[in-house]
């Protein structure tokens, strides 16, 4: 019968003490980053980490830092998307006993060395970025080695994991059904956002290849930016310029922040919702349910993005492999149905 393997045989192939095998597993103490990577790396090798992590009682996660962009910061209720995010991953870090460096990334100014230098300092065990997907900063990141996970963006590289919406797949699903119902000439509000705004576009452009519609009637108007004034102030020149809809039944915006402001373009103008036109929204987070009519938007998992993150981040520490590809996970969102769409079919 083969005898199990303890700690004193991780040590022995690490070459460290067994009380550093120890600290490293249950997070009791402060260890180096080189250290800890060969102790997991030896501790893996040996199937160690494997029968640990069946019996869940190896802490290999005790403090990571979070990254967040300096504009997804003010906690207000045009800022719902970053901060029901936000607020269910500090949750689970409180739930898991792991502590949480906040730094407030002022981009493009902050740099991924010195994010780098940062974390270093700190010592902790990893890095959450949210939504800052600039080329450059993943680029340190991943050459530094700490294990580090992207919320909310995309790493077009594929140097560290990622784990996002599945918006393109979800901006498809909801333009799909509005065809379903009937549309055909079909506006997309949108701005030029990050690559994750993009996807959404790609998505609502997709499904009218899909069905095999024309691309005229497919129209993508742009807003300055994603707050609901900029949303209005959007369907207002699309207003002004076409003396009126221009044709459009129904609108997909690419964040509930615009549908807001489209709702209060539209009611200014003396247009019905759905009777006149249809609106659909994107996220899931901003009051669509108290919105007369009550808003049909794409609902966005906010509360598992943080969860999903943390997993990855502790599956790469645990596997202690430098060649292990990088993980890209997407999150299914769901449709949800209410008041501000009228079938035409």
């Amino acid at each position: 019968m083969n005898r199990k393997v303890g700690i004193k045989d991780i040590a022995a192939r690490a070459e460290v003490a067994a009380s550093t095998v120890s600290h490293v597993l249950n997070g009791t103490a402060t260890i180096s980053l080189e250290v800890r990577e060969r102790v997991l790396g030896a501790a893996r090798e040996l199937g160690y980490l494997a029968r640990r992590r069946e019996k869940a009682t190896i802490a290999v996660l005790r403090s990571i830092m979070l990254a967040v962009p300096s504009d997804t910061l003010p906690n207000n209720q045009h800022n719902l998307f970053s901060w029901t995010l936000l607020s269910r991953l500090m949750r689970e870090c409180e739930r898991r006993s792991i502590r949480v460096l906040p730094i407030e990334v002022d981009t493009p100014n902050f740099s991924g060395a010195k994010l780098v230098e940062q974390a270093r300092q700190a010592e902790v065990d990893g890095i959450l970025l949210l939504s800052d997907d600039r080329p450059d900063l993943l680029r340190a990141i991943a050459s530094s080695r700490i294990p580090a996970v992207l919320m909310n963006g995309e790493d077009h590289e594929m140097q560290i994991d990622s784990v996002t919406p599945g918006n393109r797949f979800a901006a498809r699903f909801a333009t799909n059904w509005l065809i379903k119902q009937g549309h055909r000439s079909i506006m997309h509000l949108t701005w030029e956002g990050r690559g994750t705004v993009r996807r959404r576009r790609d998505g609502f452009l997709d499904a009218f290849r899909a069905n095999e519609l024309s691309l005229e009637t497919a129209y993508v108007h742009y807003a300055e930016g994603y707050f609901p004034d900029m949303g209005a102030a959007a369907m207002r020149r699309w207003i002004d310029k076409h003396d009126g809809l221009g044709g459009v039944t129904a609108i997909f915006c690419a964040a509930d922040n615009l549908a807001l402001g489209v709702i209060g373009a539209l009611q200014e103008a003396n247009y019905a919702l759905p009777n006149d036109i249809s609106l659909v929204g994107f996220d899931g987070v901003a009051l669509g349910e108290f919105t007369s009519p009550t808003l049909t938007t794409v609902s966005v998992p906010l509360d598992y993005i943080g969860l999903a993150a943390l997993n990855l981040l502790e599956q790469r520490i645990v596997a202690a492999d430098a060649g292990m590809p990088a993980n890209r996970l997407e999150l299914g969102c769901r449709l949800t149905v209410r008041g501000s769409v009228r079938s035409l079919a």
